[in-house]
């Protein structure tokens, strides 16, 4: 946090007034404050959960939207309002228009899932599927509000939506006056901004973060250059904070009353969706975890004993990403160690392996004869003491075999594993990409079509695991005359790729 200016004091005081007088309450309700017994314990702190899941739509987002409409003249309201999302403001303008009598258009992109539609339209909102990104949408809604004389409603950069979001701020203060630090998660910002103007005036003391997904960090680039800029791309598993840019109304705000900004990684928030189940028997959506995620990682550099506060700000999660999140959370706690290991060919050699291991539990073990000499053995061991287990794990079996730690290796987490073959008995200059792009019908037919077919793919996987993100790995079969104009072939696709060619895992199993 810096020094807070006269100008910024005005500004702050300006907010204060707004969030005291909002009236959200017609509409939302007062969420509880949830103590997480175990997880305070582990951490050796106090540990509490904001619970914004327990609002009509399942999210916070229903308290700007509808401090923004009630802000509305008469003259406003029989306009109707515009508004773009992919889903929880959505549903918050759609709810506040019903309550107030106002007729709402909701601009959703075509990737959106059928249960977001449908539960916006059950709100008695107009639905218009426009575009594969929120970007679109959001273009093609602001469009359609001049067009039609609507008011458009936008999800975090205005004054009344940051007011209504700092209402949740409002009733943790009251619920916890003692509270050390509140951690927020951060799109847009309108939440962070909210929650941070109120809570460090009344009581300076407390310390605000702000958690951002690391693939979606617009915040923490806005910080570095001093202004908001835009980010090439954001990562969509967290879909509620993909946001380019960081607002330009909440950033100042951000600026002169937030204390610190931290990144999490996907893995991480789903460890923070795991604790929240078990915790309270509900489902966070990614973004809704972001700020437990955010607060964990705090607890490992805390000296404890602090009360923490983080804001699950909603659950509603797409059913298919449940798949990825299971697979991922256990390699967020370190309770999971991805490895390879060279043993023997010879007989044996895979019981003697799994004596080595001293009893844990193998979660998979993937295998193909290859060489007469040597077998590469893809494995996954259970783990029950974290990071030193590992280690020590390692230490035991680098005794005997050659060993590899995949753990923290993107490649071999979201494609390798799935994948264990065998090196091709074909020689040719093979050269390997990860490309990501939206998920949406015929995205990956679209892709496809794009890569086109002046060079030989040797090697290709593609998983659907309920994200927004399409993941593939694709090999081609590239001569060295070829490399120049294969990359520029590449540049031109306007898809995100990465070579992972030298990559270890794909060097040892593909």
């Amino acid at each position: 946090m810096q020094s807070v200016t006269a100008a910024q004091l005005d500004i702050g005081m300006d907010y204060l007034r707004r969030i005291l007088l909002a009236p959200v309450y017609d509409v939302a309700k007062e969420t509880d404050l949830t103590y997480l017994t175990r997880l305070s314990k582990e951490h050796g702190n106090q540990i509490y959960l904001k619970r914004e899941d327990q609002q009509a739509v399942h999210s916070f987002k229903l308290r700007g939207a509808y401090n923004k409409l009630a802000a509305l003249s008469k003259e406003k309201h029989a306009q109707g309002v515009v508004a773009a999302s992919a889903g929880n403001h959505a549903q918050g303008v759609a709810l506040s228009a019903q309550k107030l009598g106002i007729k709402a258009t909701i601009v959703m992109p075509i990737t959106t899932p059928e249960i977001k539609a449908q539960s916006v339209r059950h709100l008695g909102a107009e639905v218009k599927l426009i575009g594969t990104s929120f970007n679109e949408a959001n273009q093609a809604a602001i469009a359609l509000a001049k067009e039609k004389g609507s008011v458009f409603i936008p999800p975090f950069d205005d004054k009344d939506v940051i007011a209504g979001q700092g209402t949740v701020g409002k009733e943790m203060l009251q619920q916890a006056p003692d509270a050390d630090v509140v951690f927020v998660p951060v799109g847009g910002g309108g939440l962070l901004a909210g929650i941070a103007v109120y809570l460090k005036q009344l009581k300076p003391s407390i310390k605000i973060v702000g958690v951002e997904a690391e693939d979606s960090a617009c915040l923490t680039a806005a910080l570095a250059e001093g202004k908001p800029v835009s980010l090439q791309s954001v990562g969509l598993f967290a879909d509620g904070v993909a946001v380019k840019q960081i607002g330009d109304e909440s950033f100042p705000i951000i600026r002169a009353f937030c204390d610190q900004v931290i990144t999490v990684s996907n893995d991480q928030i789903c460890g923070a969706i795991k604790e929240i189940f078990e915790h309270t028997r509900v489902i966070a959506e990614p973004a809704g975890a972001l700020s437990l995620a955010g607060l964990i990682q705090y607890t490992q550099t805390s000296h404890g004993n602090e009360k923490l506060l983080a804001v699950l700000s909603g659950a509603n999660m797409n059913f298919h990403t449940l798949r990825y999140v299971s697979e991922r959370c256990e390699l967020a706690e370190k309770k999971e160690a991805v490895l390879s290991v060279t043993i023997p060919e010879e007989k044996g050699s895979f019981k003697t392996f799994c004596q080595i291991l001293g009893g844990r539990v193998i979660t998979e073990f993937n295998y193909r004869y290859n060489d007469e000499k040597k077998a590469n053995i893809f494995v996954g061991v259970r783990l029950t003491h974290g990071e030193d287990e590992l280690k020590m794990l390692i230490d035991t079996l680098s005794e005997y075999f050659q060993v590899e730690d995949f753990t923290d290796n993107e490649l071999a987490k979201l494609h390798i594993r799935y994948m264990v073959g065998g090196h091709s008995p074909v020689k040719f200059q093979e050269r390997v990409f990860q490309f990501e792009f939206p998920e949406s019908p015929g995205a990956l037919e679209l892709f496809l079509n794009t890569l086109g077919e002046d060079w030989n793919i040797t090697l290709f996987h593609y998983r659907n695991h309920g994200s927004a993100l399409g993941q593939v790995l694709a090999g081609f079969d590239v001569s060295e005359e070829e490399q120049l104009s294969f990359f520029r072939h590449l540049k031109a696709l306007n898809y995100s790729f990465k070579e992972e060619t030298h990559n270890k895992a794909f060097k040892l199993f593909l």
